[in-house]
């Protein structure tokens, strides 16, 4: 231990845009719980190299007493990162995966694709924000804050073909397998968006194969729970036949309805 330049971290200031842990070429900031952190003192060389990244000005270079920057440790931390070796907490209340410069937030402007785009062998994307894993965007990303939300199984946008100008164009989006994930870690994380960000409405699209219903019944009572007014759709998806369905309007009930 001794005096030397390390950075320091306003958790009050952070947004968990992940930026920083981008810029940091020794892998010591990671997001967890929708912030940044130090993930040790031993990786931070004090240089600042995070500083110009970080649009909230979360993050400072101080003097204070702190483990020496060690560059052995560095390199073996880098390569277990490299190997997926280093243990992250990807389901955390807040959504983030530690440590993932990957899956920092993003928000893509230019949402609206020309016209003569749309029609050309060269298609532009309508997604405007990454990621898109529900369990990887935090309840605080700004994205949904008072979002046109799509919830929807990931398997969907293989079988809608317009799916990005029909469905994503001007939504915030948030994709899941309700077969092979946790639907309880899934309700308590739309319970949590819906509650911090207040969509302006749902939309979910799930497959017509009955194990995607689980979705649906989590996006409703989460919606129970925490928004009871909040409007929400449900468009089930044909297999081979599109939407084969009408969309399917759910009726506001009352917080705690059955």
């Amino acid at each position: 231990m001794g005096m030397r330049k390390i950075i320091t971290i306003n958790r009050d200031k952070c947004d968990g845009c992940g930026q920083c842990a981008s810029a940091c070429a020794e892998g010591a900031i990671e997001i967890r719980d929708g912030k940044a952190r130090l993930v040790s003192e031993t990786y931070c060389d004090g240089l600042g190299a995070c500083l110009g990244e970080c649009p909230q000005g979360a993050i400072q270079i101080v003097d204070r007493e702190a483990q020496e920057f060690d560059e052995i440790a560095v390199k073996k931390h880098l390569g277990a990162q490299a190997h997926g070796h280093v243990h992250t907490h990807q389901h955390s209340s807040a959504g983030g995966h530690e440590g993932c410069p990957g899956s920092a937030l993003r928000e893509f402007s230019g949402r609206e694709a020309p016209a003569a785009a749309i029609h050309s062998a060269h298609v532009q994307s309508r997604l405007s924000q990454w990621p898109v894993q529900m369990m990887l965007v935090p309840a605080s990303a700004p994205f949904l804050k008072g979002a046109d939300l799509l919830i929807c199984a990931d398997c969907v946008p293989f079988a809608v073909a317009d799916f990005h100008e029909r469905y994503l164009a001007n939504r915030s989006i948030l994709i899941g397998c309700p077969k092979l994930d946790d639907i309880g870690l899934y309700r308590e994380k739309l319970a949590e968006i819906f509650a911090h960000a207040k969509p302006a409405r749902v939309t979910v699209l799930r497959m017509e194969v009955p194990c995607c219903g689980a979705l649906a019944r989590a996006v409703i009572e989460a919606r129970d729970e925490a928004a009871p007014a909040m409007p929400v759709e449900i468009h089930t998806v044909g297999i081979q036949a599109g939407i084969h369905r009408e969309t399917v309007p759910i009726s506001t009930r009352s917080a705690g309805g059955g």
